[in-house]
This record gives structure tokens, C-alpha cells and sequence, in this order.
């Protein structure tokens, strides 16, 4: 009996080291976690005023420390699940013809592929917001579950020349390596946070065709012009870089319309600020999804997506960073639920666009009235 518990041991012991070795193989062999940072990276980011100590920092203190205890609770709760965590039926999805986008002609609109990714025809140009287009939002298919929906409005190889791709951080479900592979010899332009670079130039996107910014810092882009401003987040795609690349939202000022898209972001006073010096916004793009008390200083909840978008000065909001992946422990409707109830008590009108539908910024009543498509 003795020998058997030794050789078991034995056993358990060479599964575990091999599992270790492994991950570690597949960390340090994988493109999907991006690129490192020189110490003439880490200059350039001490400069910004939001880096210390080998991080970036948000504005208001934040932590993501969680004891062993709690963290197993959690992952005990996501192994359980929770119900209606994901749609029981096939979502409704409108289609777009390529031969109409390529052409970029009409009112300037936005179609939402589901979580947080957007394409914005706006002027004559074609630009991608977040465009995380693949299927899991992890560096690896086993590591999480699919999207939701079975496919695209428009598959990624029929978009449009692309004049800018913007990105508010570097998690797997706003920064995706696949999308981006596909994307990059049909991009004129990348714009990202600090550090962020690191992972495009790693990659295969050259340099001269990457722009990091910092916080409140602008640039203009064929008359579109772009400010990188805050958010209280944090960034990191493996297992030792949390914190090492820059977060944060934007604001799109074209010739006819301003827009605000907020990244990942827990409320804080920065929408304020940023309504305060860039608002009004015609139409502002808030996270609202993934949520959780536990990690309620990095992710709104509901009711303080409707809040920062009184905050921000929106004339019309849209709920974003839901309906296409099961990133958290609340049911798949929750936040939709929860966000208009609120912001109907503070008079906030709301667009629910279906995933691939037109959202037309000079018609934004058309999309408010489109219906509870996320009922069954």
C-alpha cells in the first residue's frame, strides 16, 4: 500500500511539473501575448506621469489583490456558472454587404459586432474600435468559451480598407491576435496606449504605423481627430504583466460628429472631467457588462454606466462590452436589464442596436426603438 501511494505521488508529481513546463513553453513560444518592453520603453513611460515602480497607474488608487481563499471561491464560481448566462437561442444578426461598405458614402453610423468592437464610418473614412473578432477572448481556444453569435455581420477579410484601428487596452477581448493578423496589411493606422506598441510591433506591424498615447494626449488622423483619455482599469495578457501597458477611452471629433467610447473602466470622476472638456458627445459607447462586486473598482456596474454618461454629457448612450461572451457570474441579460431602467430614471436616452445593425448617428431614434431583441 505504501509503495502504490509513493508511486502515485510520484506519478502526480511528473503530471504537475509537466503541466508547469508546458505553460511555461507556451507562454514564451506564443505570439498571442504580445511583446516586452526595453528600459528605453520604460523611460518613455515614466514621463507620462502614470508610471512607477515598473506600472502604470490609475488615477485613484486600485487594487486587484484578492486572498487564496477568495479566489478560489471565485473560480469554484465560475466552474458552477451561473443561469441564463448565455443566450438559449440564436441571437438575431444582420448581415452587411461588403460592396455597401467599400462604397462609405452615406450617413455617418457605427455597426457593433457584439462586446466591445465597432466599425465607425464617419467622413469617408473606415475605422475599427476594439476590434476583437475572433471566436474565445483568451490567448488560447480551451481557455474560454466561444462568442455567442455563430458569425460576423461581415467576415474580417471582406471589411473595408481600414484608415485607423483604435485600441483602449490589451485584454484578450479588446485586443485579439488573430483580428489583428488579418487586419494589419489593410490598416493605414494603429493608435493605442502606452506600451501597447510592444505588442503590434511584435507582431509585424511597423513602427512608423503605430501611435502611443498617453493620457489627454491628441492626435489627428485624416481630419479625424483622437484623444486618449482616462479609465480606471488594467491591462496585462500573461502571467507576470499585469499592469505594464497603458488603458484607457477615446474621443472621435470628425468634421460632423463627437463620440466617446469608454474602454473598460470602474466609475470614478474622470467622465466628468473628460464631459467637462470634450463634451457634448453625440453619442458615447459604455461599458456595461462583466461586472462584479468583487471587481467593482475596474467594471461598472449598471447603474454607473447610466451615471457616467450623464457624467460625460452624452446625448445618446449605448451599452457595450455584452452580448457576445460570458466574461462574468451575472446572467447574459443582466446588464441591459439594469442599465435602461436606469437610464430611463435619469433621462438618458438609450440605443440597443442589434449586432451588425446600422446604427445611423444621424437617426438615433430609429435604433432606440428597435425593440428587446435579447428576448427570447
Amino acid at each position: 500500500m505504501l509503495k502504490v501511494l509513493k508511486m502515485t505521488g510520484i506519478v502526480l508529481s511528473i503530471i504537475l511539473f509537466l503541466g508547469f513546463l508546458s505553460t511555461i513553453i507556451f507562454i514564451k513560444v506564443s505570439p498571442q501575448f504580445g511583446g516586452s518592453h526595453g528600459e528605453d520603453d520604460r523611460m518613455r513611460y515614466r514621463e507620462s506621469g502614470h508610471y512607477q515602480q515598473g506600472k502604470f497607474l490609475n488615477d485613484i488608487p486600485t487594487s486587484m489583490e484578492m486572498s487564496a481563499k477568495e479566489g478560489f471561491k471565485v473560480a469554484m464560481e465560475f466552474f458552477r456558472g451561473v443561469p441564463n448566462s448565455a443566450p438559449d437561442f440564436e441571437l438575431p444578426l444582420e448581415k452587411r454587404d461588403p460592396l455597401v461598405l467599400a462604397k462609405n458614402n452615406g450617413s455617418p453610423h457605427l455597426i457593433w459586432f457584439g462586446h466591445s468592437a465597432f466599425l465607425l464610418q464617419i467622413d469617408g473614412k473606415n475605422i475599427l474600435i476594439d476590434p476583437m473578432l475572433g471566436d474565445v477572448p483568451s490567448p488560447h481556444p480551451w481557455l474560454g468559451k466561444s462568442r455567442f453569435s455563430k458569425e460576423l455581420p461581415i467576415a474580417i477579410e471582406q471589411l473595408p480598407p481600414i484608415d485607423a484601428i483604435i485600441i483602449s487596452h490589451d485584454h484578450y477581448d479588446h485586443l485579439d491576435y488573430g483580428s489583428i493578423q488579418k487586419l494589419k496589411d489593410n490598416t493605414s493606422m494603429f493608435f493605442v496606449p502606452l506600451g501597447v506598441g510592444a505588442h503590434l510591433e511584435a507582431w509585424g506591424i511597423p513602427e512608423d504605423k503605430i501611435r502611443e498615447l498617453n493620457w489627454w494626449e491628441e492626435a489627428v488622423h485624416e481630419e479625424i481627430r483622437l484623444v486618449f483619455t482616462p479609465a480606471r482599469h488594467f491591462s496585462g495578457r500573461g502571467l507576470n504583466d499585469r499592469w505594464t501597458t497603458m488603458w484607457g477611452s477615446w474621443v472621435i471629433r470628425s468634421p460632423s460628429k463627437n463620440i466617446y467610447f469608454s474602454g473598460d473602466s470602474g466609475y470614478g470622476p474622470h467622465f466628468k472631467t473628460i464631459g467637462d472638456k470634450y463634451g457634448p458627445f453625440d453619442f458615447a459607447m459604455m461599458e456595461c457588462g462583466q461586472y462584479n462586486e468583487r471587481w467593482h473598482a475596474i467594471h461598472m456596474m449598471p447603474e454607473e454606466t447610466a451615471q457616467a454618461a450623464v457624467d460625460v454629457q452624452a446625448r445618446q448612450m449605448m451599452p457595450i462590452h455584452w452580448g457576445a461572451f460570458t466574461l462574468a457570474l451575472h446572467s447574459w441579460t443582466d446588464p441591459v436589464e439594469r442599465v435602461t431602467k436606469e437610464a430611463e430614471k435619469l433621462n438618458m436616452p438609450v440605443s440597443v442596436p442589434r449586432i451588425g445593425e446600422i446604427i445611423d448617428l444621424n437617426d438615433l431614434e430609429s435604433v432606440e426603438k428597435a425593440g428587446k431583441w435579447w428576448v427570447k
